[in-house]
């Protein structure tokens, strides 16, 4: 897969707290926003999937299928360490 330029204008603010939080963790502002955005990416897909897979199984009678919680934000989900 090859790579190609994205240019942005931001904010002032907004680009030292990212240098301050790229910093943070030893890397460049490129590397943490394109790692930011990976992450966002895997969520995203992450909670497709999930939903996805619930619609498959569906519901019965009103009631969530086995072991679904329906009023359960899927918000909190973040992928383990190590997945970039």
């Amino acid at each position: 897969m090859g790579s190609t330029v994205l240019s942005l204008r931001i904010d002032g603010e907004l680009l030292d707290r990212l240098r301050s939080h790229a910093a943070k963790r030893g890397m460049s502002v490129q590397d943490y926003v394109v790692r930011t955005l990976i992450r966002e990416d895997f969520d995203e897909r992450f909670k497709t999937a999930v939903d996805e897979t619930e619609r498959f199984y569906g519901e019965e009678d009103g009631e969530p299928a086995a072991g679904a919680a329906a009023d359960t934000p899927r918000d909190h989900v973040r992928p383990s360490a190590g997945i970039a």
